[in-house]
């Protein structure tokens, strides 16, 4: 039972007209603050929408400022055809959904051994791991580069054929073994924000499992993964999307390879419109061309994605 104090401390908190003030004025602070950020994300989104539809009349009639007065797929179809959208896009696909499991796949198993598995040089190697988020990649760009023009795995390929090594620049197996040997993009992240889970699981049920009989691999497929699906989710999306807005790595290994990141480039050479207005038009609607399936991934995983987010604590 609340004491009188209480009582009348809540009351005042209710009634009081400075109290009231003070949390209306933050309730407006707070909505235009939202509304604030919701316009900085979303006008650039709902430009490009309204200009990806006009037609080149539409481009100098100044009277035309959301909706076009001459709607047109046109636009869509140009860009798609200068940018080899089909194409593109499912080599996109391929890069990005493969390299996304298989970072999923290498990421997990190296923050479990960081998290649980104590050896010698441990703490030194999960230092070597964060200084990867912080390292620019373009000053291992050369040396990165010749790896992978002259891949040799341990020498073996100049050993028995003589040759310097296999050329897998053009190839999709950069991405592959980038991810396979968890040095892909952004993996030292993703190695960390698995790491901090898999050490927020409690120990007990780990030495339960242990007791029962199961080994190092089962006791992670068992017990470890199966708590970890809100990690897991968060990491899924931002692989996936940073992969699919990638262009360093893919302007460096890919040169005659299409993908949506450097298609764009590609339209804007291509392109033989004497209109440099009618020109940036189209290279709009190419960009939303590009960003659409993430839009529409989005809308079926923005909860899950929420979700794992609040569970996995991060913040910005």
């Amino acid at each position: 039972m609340k004491s009188p104090t209480a009582y009348a401390d809540l009351f005042v908190r209710r009634y009081n007209p400075v109290e009231k003030t003070k949390g209306f004025v933050w309730r407006l602070i707070r909505a235009v603050l939202i509304l604030g950020f919701c316009f900085v994300i979303l006008f650039p989104l709902f430009l490009r929408i309204s200009i990806a539809f006009r037609s080149k009349v539409d481009i100098y009639d100044p009277t035309v400022l959301w909706i076009p007065r001459h709607f047109t797929l046109d636009n869509f179809k140009i860009a798609m055809e200068s940018a080899h959208y089909l194409t593109s896009l499912l080599n996109t696909l391929y890069i990005t959904s493969s390299t996304t499991l298989i970072q999923m796949a290498s990421c997990t198993l190296a923050a479990y051994a960081f998290a649980r598995l104590k050896f010698k040089g441990s703490e030194i190697l999960f230092a070597l791991v964060i200084f990867t988020i912080v390292v620019p990649p373009q000053t291992i760009m050369i040396p990165l580069y010749l790896t992978y023009r002259y891949f040799d795995l341990f020498g073996l390929i100049h050993l028995f054929t003589g040759k310097k090594g296999l050329n897998l620049i053009d190839t999709f197996w950069p991405f592959i073994i980038s991810a396979g040997t968890a040095m892909g993009l952004k993996n030292g992240l993703y190695i960390y924000i698995f790491r901090q889970f898999f050490r927020g699981i409690p120990k007990e049920v780990e030495e339960a499992a242990l007791v029962d009989g199961a080994g190092v691999l089962r006791t992670f497929s068992r017990i470890m993964l199966p708590n970890a699906i809100p990690a897991i989710i968060t990491v899924l999306l931002f692989s996936f999307v940073w992969q699919w807005n990638d262009s360093y790595y893919v302007s460096l290994f890919l040169k005659q390879v299409k993908v949506l990141s450097t298609s764009l480039m590609d339209m804007g050479v291509g392109l033989k419109e004497p209109d440099p207005v009618y020109t940036s038009m189209l290279l709009n609607t190419g960009v939303l061309l590009t960003i659409a399936p993430l839009i529409a991934m989005y809308l079926f995983v923005q909860r899950y994605f929420v979700e794992s987010v609040e569970r996995t604590g991060i913040t910005g």
